[in-house]
C-alpha cells in the first residue's frame, strides 16, 4: 500500500483514539519534538519492508505516523507487508542484489547477515538515544557493531505463557507453577483433562525461536561460550532435550510443523488451554464479541524457570535497516526519527496495546504497561531479553544460525523421534560449527 498525502484523513481516527490514550511524559525531551536533524532529498520517496502485524491498533496506528511524516515533508512512503517466515529472505535477497525496498523492519541480528550492505546510522541512533534516555542494552546489541550502528533497535516483542484459568484450575492447580518441574505436571494434568498445551516446534520465526531458546537456555545450555567456541554438546543440552520431549507427550498433536499463526489458532478455537505468545492473542480474544468468555478466562505469566535457577528469555525483537541502495538516505533517516519522537512513538507504542515493548528507556513510562494485568509479564521484556547467540557475540555467525532453525530443528528433531537425542545434539553441532568458524 502507498501512504501519502491524498490518504491522510483515512488515519486521522487512528492518530485521534491513539492521542487520546497518552497520558502525561517525562518532560524535557525537546530535542525530540524539534525540526528533524535530516533533511529529506528533493523529490525523495521511500519504500519499507516490514512484518505483517498481529495488532490492528499498531499497524494503524504505525501508517498514521507514516501519513503524518508525509503530510510533513512531502516524502511519500510506500509500505510492503510480508508474513514473518518471508521477511527474512526478501531482505536478504533486496541487500545482495541491491535493489528493493529502501527499509527493512526485520528480526533479530538478520542485519548483521548483510552488515556491508546497509547505511551507518550511528549519527541517527546517537541522536535518538540522547533524546530519549538512552538505548536498553539488549536492543541495542542488535543494532551495533564494531563500534558503529548498523541498524535502528525498534522493539521487543514480549513473550510470555498465555493460560485458561479455569482450565489451570480444573486440573487441579490453584497458582499456576513458577518452576518447570511444576509445569511439566501441569501440562500433564491439562492432557488428562482433554485441554493440553501446545508449543511450536515447527520453523516459527518468533514462537519457535523463543520456545527452543527458553528449553535450552533454562537447563543452562548454550549454543557457544563467550568466545563463539561451539559448546552445544554437552549434558545441559541433553537435559533440556529430555525435558522438551516429556512436555511434547503433553501436547496436541502436530505442533512440530506450527508456524507462528498457528499457536493462535489453537487457543482461539479452544483446542488448547496454554501457550506462549505475544499479547496479541489476548486481544485476538477480547476484540471478538463471541470470544468474551474464553478472553475473560486468559491469564499471562512469564515462562517457568529452570534448573538455572533465573529466568532467561529470548524475545522477539525487531530492527529498522536501511540499505545502501536506498537513493535518499537521508529521507529515511529522516522518516524514522520522525516516528521515534516522543508523541508519535507513543502513540504507536499504546496502540500496539503492550505488544511492542520499547527499545528506548523513555517510554518504558508509557501508560499502557500498566493498564491491564495481562500486560505485567510483557513490560520488561526488552530489559529483561537475553540476546540469541549467548553467550557468544553477535555476528554473522549467530545471524545465520537463526536464520537456519539450527536450535528450533535441534528440538524438533529430538522430540518426534526423527533422531535420538544425541545425534540431534551432534547435527546442530555440525550445523553451527559451518557458522562459528
Amino acid at each position: 500500500m502507498t501512504i501519502d498525502r491524498r490518504k491522510l484523513l483515512q488515519g486521522t481516527a487512528a492518530m485521534a483514539a491513539a492521542g487520546a490514550l497518552v497520558g502525561p511524559f517525562r518532560p524535557g525531551r525537546a530535542l525530540a519534538q524539534a525540526a528533524p536533524s535530516f533533511t529529506p532529498e528533493e523529490g525523495a520517496s521511500l519504500r519499507l519492508l516490514r512484518w505483517v502485524p498481529f495488532v490492528e491498533g499498531e499497524e494503524e496506528a504505525w501508517n498514521a505516523n507514516t501519513r503524518a511524516f508525509t503530510e510533513a515533508t512531502g516524502v511519500e512512503v510506500t509500505i510492503d507487508q510480508e508474513s514473518w517466515e518471508d521477511v527474512r529472505p526478501k531482505a536478504a535477497v533486496a541487500a545482495n542484489v541491491g535493489s528493493g525496498p529502501d527499509m527493512v523492519m526485520s528480526w533479530f541480528d538478520d542485519p548483521f547477515q548483510y552488515p556491508d550492505r546497509l547505511v551507518d546510522v550511528t549519527d541517527l541512533c546517537t541522536a535518538l538515544g540522547e533524546a530519549h534516555g538512552g538505548w536498553y542494552d539488549g536492543l541495542a546489541a542488535y543494532g551495533s557493531q564494531d563500534g558503529k550502528w548498523i541498524s535502528v533497535p525498534l522493539c521487543a516483542i514480549g513473550n510470555a505463557i498465555c493460560y485458561r484459568d479455569s482450565h489451570i484450575k480444573a486440573a487441579g492447580f490453584e497458582e499456576f507453577p513458577s518452576d518447570t518441574e511444576g509445569f511439566l505436571k501441569l501440562c500433564l494434568a491439562l492432557k488428562e483433562k482433554g485441554t493440553p498445551a501446545g508449543f511450536p516446534h515447527g520453523k516459527a520465526v518468533g514462537d519457535g525461536n523463543n520456545y527452543a531458546h527458553w528449553l535450552l537456555w533454562s537447563h543452562g545450555g548454550m549454543t557457544v561460550d563467550e568466545a563463539g567456541q561451539v559448546v552445544i554438546n554437552s549434558p545441559e543440552t541433553l537435559a533440556a532435550i529430555e525435558y522438551a520431549r516429556q512436555l511434547y507427550e503433553t501436547f496436541i498433536p502436530g505442533t512440530e510443523s506450527w508456524l507462528d499463526i498457528n499457536n493462535n489458532r489453537a487457543f482461539l478455537a479452544g483446542e488448547i488451554s496454554l501457550t506462549a505468545n505475544g499479547v496479541s492473542l489476548y486481544y485476538a480474544a477480547i476484540n471478538d464479541p463471541a470470544m468474551k468468555e474464553l478472553a475473560e478466562d486468559i491469564r499471562t505469566t512469564n515462562l517457568p524457570i529452570g534448573p538455572v535457577g533465573e529466568s532467561v528469555e529470548l524475545h522477539q525483537t525487531s530492527t529498522l535497516s536501511i540499505f545502501n541502495h536506498c537513493k535518499f538516505p537521508n529521507a529515511a533517516k529522516a522518516y524514522i526519527e520522525f516516528m521515534y519522537r516522543s508523541e508519535n512513538m507513543n502513540k504507536w507504542i499504546e496502540a500496539a496495546s503492550a505488544y511492542c515493548c520499547q527499545a528506548l528507556k523513555e517510554f518504558a513510562d508509557n501508560p499502557v504497561w500498566t493498564s491491564n494485568p495481562v500486560h505485567a509479564p510483557y513490560a520488561r521484556a526488552s530489559e529483561s531479553l537475553r540476546v540469541n547467540g549467548y553467550a557468544g557475540p553477535l555476528g554473522p555467525a549467530s545471524a545465520g544460525a537463526m536464520a537456519d532453525y539450527v536450535l528450533v530443528d535441534m528440538f524438533a528433531e529430538a522430540v518426534t523421534g526423527q533422531r535420538s537425542p544425541e545425534d540431534a545434539i551432534a547435527n546442530a553441532e555440525r550445523r553451527l560449527q559451518r557458522y562459528y568458524r
